[in-house]
């Protein structure tokens, strides 16, 4: 399955005093980019509270190889890297005219609702984050 693609054109008040996207921005981007592709693999997030657990961000990577600039169309690109009993991780790529500018990697781990501690990644959830394709460099061009 090809990458989740998520688009953005960076707003003025996103643009630091060196004229590129403010790093912080990022992980906005990328935790947006993570919503639409939950609804993408059809498990919206809205929903996961109602069934009972919830994710957090446990680990968060990101490197950089480029920048965004004000007014650039940005693709952020989203796919499984790797799911495990109790977290899953995704692979995430920020492109900028066919360049990467920024890679990242977010773990999250699901808890119970209830406060009961972490729970097994349900089968829904598992089934639609399919067999983990971490972004290699050819697929994010």
């Amino acid at each position: 399955m090809p990458p989740y693609v998520h688009t953005f054109t960076p707003r003025f008040l996103e643009i630091d005093s060196q004229g590129v996207l403010f790093n912080m921005w990022y992980l906005a981007y990328v935790d947006d980019a993570a919503d639409g592709y939950f609804t993408h693999i059809g498990r919206p997030y809205r929903e996961w509270v109602e069934q009972g657990y919830d994710a957090h961000v446990a680990h968060v990577e990101l490197d950089w190889r480029g920048s965004v600039a004000y007014r650039d169309d940005v693709e952020v690109l989203v796919s499984t890297a790797r799911v495990g009993g109790k977290s899953f991780a995704l692979d995430v790529a920020f492109r900028r005219r066919g360049e990467i500018t920024c890679t990242a990697t977010i773990v999250y781990v699901l808890f119970a609702t209830d406060g009961s501690g972490t729970v097994d990644i349900p089968p829904q959830l598992r089934e639609a984050l399919g067999e983990p394709r971490p972004l290699a460099d050819q697929e994010a061009r």
